[in-house]
């Protein structure tokens, strides 16, 4: 039986109703950022480790123009926006996804002004984007430690090593 509409798409949410959005969740409002490209555990983790630092978590993905200037990689991201919000949007411990196109996502972070700001364990607090601005309206900064050493990057080459050995 099809669904008529899908629940998880309701915290789909464009850049231009950002603001308007945000405003309407609990608070605090933890917010963090990435390509998530390839969702695996290590991703689900973070996330829900973000997730019980406040009463909502608003992810900003990088379009698709965004992740191919951060050089991982002139096929990256393998996987378009629309599919990555989809299934962002689609786990529990998210409330809202939205989505930047520039290099940084500082003008969501700003519209936002988050609680807490978090990244993953490969960055440290004082270099992620958006640190000092939310330090400055009160919020805390968070990198959150890695439980398991997982990587897209990693899983896209063992994938191509594991084809090429059959082709």
């Amino acid at each position: 039986m099809p669904c008529e509409h899908l629940s998880y798409e309701s915290k789909y949410c464009a850049p231009q109703k950002f603001a308007s959005r945000v405003a309407e969740l609990p608070r605090p409002l933890v917010f963090t950022n990435g390509c998530f490209d390839i969702l695996h555990r290590g991703h689900v983790i973070y996330l829900s480790r973000a997730r019980a630092l406040g009463a909502s978590l608003v992810v900003a993905l990088n379009t698709d123009e965004s992740v191919r200037k951060l050089a991982k990689g002139a096929d990256r991201p393998l996987n378009p926006l629309e599919d990555r919000v989809a299934v962002i949007a689609a786990l529990e411990s998210v409330d809202l996804v939205t989505w930047f196109e520039e290099d940084t996502p500082l003008a969501r972070i700003i519209e936002s002004r988050p609680d807490a700001l978090v990244k993953g364990g490969d960055w440290a607090a004082e270099t992620i984007v958006g640190a000092i601005e939310v330090r400055a309206w009160g919020g805390s900064v968070h990198s959150i430690p890695f439980e398991v050493e997982r990587s897209t990057t990693t899983l896209i080459e063992r994938i191509r090593n594991t084809h090429a050995g059959h082709g």
